[in-house]
């Protein structure tokens, strides 16, 4: 899917992310378009064959957004591991 980042995004660490829930909910493709800016951001040589590691509080609208993520580092070829606040879970 083509994607272009919003005015507001810019692809350092999680800084982006730091935005009210109902920006990502109501903006088409915020998260996916943030999350690719910060793929892209890394030279492709340097992303193949590495783990990625998405880290959660759980708090509400963290399930999808850890799904986007997930999703979209494969699609860039990374492994992805999940780490939430109490344990880190199994990778994908």
């Amino acid at each position: 899917m083509q994607t272009v980042p919003y005015e507001d995004q810019r692809p350092t660490g999680g800084g982006g992310l730091r935005r009210p829930t109902a920006v990502f909910e109501s903006q088409r493709n915020y998260l996916p378009n943030f999350i690719q800016s910060v793929l892209s951001s890394i030279d492709l040589r340097d992303r193949q064959g590495c783990t990625m590691v998405v880290g959660s509080d759980g708090r509400y609208f963290s399930k999808t957004a850890v799904e986007v993520v997930v999703q979209m580092a494969a699609a860039n070829g990374l492994k992805v591991g999940i780490l939430y606040t109490s344990r880190p879970s199994k990778r994908y």
